[in-house]
């Protein structure tokens, strides 16, 4: 909310609403550890967990090469940005059929949750999401949006070889962390869609202003 706060251009709106995406993930695997403590019963229990693979395996292809590609600039790097939305959306209907067709399963290893289906473990699958996921990101005009990509890369690579056998979960909780650092950026007016890499001019925010009344209760004259 905090970074939807900052917007100043409706194309910039998916891509900012990346942090808020990634906390309701978190708050969905919350819930995915009190059934697996036995706190809740099996129906909300499967019901959370399907939620968390939706977004991990499904959703989140399908959301970031569009949240990247509605921020380009014309030029090869936006073609190539769709193209691999295309790639995600070929994920999301690849992941989701295993999702809701075949039994998956979750369970607690070493300390972390594990998440298996017979569809989604697929290997050519797994390249294919991260060269949606973290490929849109690394072929941004943007810096700030480059630097997460790249950051992404690194906690992933980590993640398959720390933590291969609970991979979702790991590599989604860092992520959700380090888009943090989205905030930032749209806070201090860094991404800016018609003019990348520069100071955005625009000082009105887009939406949610009434979470800044403090600041239109000091500019105003008294």
């Amino acid at each position: 909310m905090a970074t939807l706060r900052h917007v100043r251009e409706p194309r910039a709106l998916l891509f900012a609403s990346v942090p808020l995406l990634f906390a309701l993930h978190q708050f969905t695997e919350g819930w995915v550890w009190l059934g697996l403590d036995g706190r809740i019963g099996k129906v909300g229990f499967d019901h959370v967990t399907f939620l968390f693979m939706l977004y991990a395996l499904g959703i989140l292809p399908l959301l970031m090469p569009p949240a990247v590609a509605l921020m380009e600039p014309p030029g090869w790097r936006r073609g190539a940005i769709l193209g691999l939305t295309a790639v995600g959306a070929l994920v999301f209907a690849w992941d989701v059929t295993g999702l809701i067709f075949l039994p998956s399963q979750c369970f607690i290893e070493q300390n972390s949750i594990a998440y298996r289906n017979p569809m989604t473990g697929d290997i050519w699958i797994s390249y294919l999401y991260i060269l949606a996921t973290c490929g849109a990101l690394l072929l941004s005009t943007h810096r700030v949006v480059r630097t997460y990509g790249m950051l992404n890369v690194a906690a992933l690579s980590v993640a398959e070889i720390v933590k291969e056998y609970a991979f979702a979960s790991v590599w989604c909780f860092y992520a959700a962390i380090m888009s943090v650092m989205i905030y930032w950026q749209f806070k201090s007016l860094k991404i800016d869609i018609k003019t990348p890499n520069g100071t955005s001019p625009i000082l009105r925010p887009l939406i949610l202003p009434w979470l800044r009344w403090k600041k239109t209760m000091i500019a105003r004259p008294a």
